[in-house]
């Protein structure tokens, strides 16, 4: 039984872009984020509280670098546009204070850096899927944090990656200079 703060959302399936997705978005109450891949709308589940430490601990040492000192920004759970098409949300997605002001000014902007922390609802296909579109709009890195496996995948293209554990340092310096840290200090 639904009660009075309870609502049933029933997807429309003739959606195509982007900007008829927000519209319909914009019309239609609910809670949550979603992703809009090429007519799909994907529910984007809110961050879980154990992996909180993982953007506390990521947010927090990027506060340290000059790049935030700059103005620009690591934003949890923020619109990464690709495309006409294709809108993700990233756990974790730095934008430059450029981009900021063009979002201020009512632009649709990408990530060049996205992190994102393994669920366990997503398979080997949406992750692959996901990698693609951000490079597909132009991410210089993505990173996937994978928890229970204490390890991370480093993307510099979408087919080309390695893993970071234990004492491995980690660096996304091609993008934001000083943001590193060895692996054991995220899951330790």
């Amino acid at each position: 039984m639904i009660t009075p703060t309870q609502s049933v959302l029933s997807f429309p399936s003739n959606l195509q872009t982007v900007a008829e997705f927000e519209l319909w978005e914009r019309q239609h109450i609910h809670e949550g984020s979603y992703e809009f891949v090429r007519g799909r709308i994907i529910p984007k589940p809110a961050m879980k509280q154990d992996e909180f430490y993982i953007a506390a601990f990521l947010t927090r040492l990027f506060t340290r670098t000059e790049a935030y000192q700059q103005g620009h920004e690591l934003l949890p759970e923020a619109d990464s546009y690709v495309d006409g098409v294709r809108k993700r949300v990233p756990d974790l997605a730095y934008f430059t204070a450029d981009q900021l002001l063009a979002i201020r000014r009512g632009g649709r902007v990408s990530t060049r850096f996205a992190i994102e922390i393994l669920s366990d609802s997503e398979s080997f296909e949406d992750v692959v899927e996901k990698i693609q579109d951000y490079f597909d709009a132009d991410a210089q890195l993505v990173w996937y944090i994978v928890p229970n496996k204490q390890r991370i995948y480093v993307y510099n293209s979408p087919d080309e990656s390695k893993a970071y554990k234990g004492s491995d340092l980690i660096s996304a310096s091609a993008v934001v200079p000083g943001f590193e840290f060895r692996v054991e200090e995220l899951f330790g």
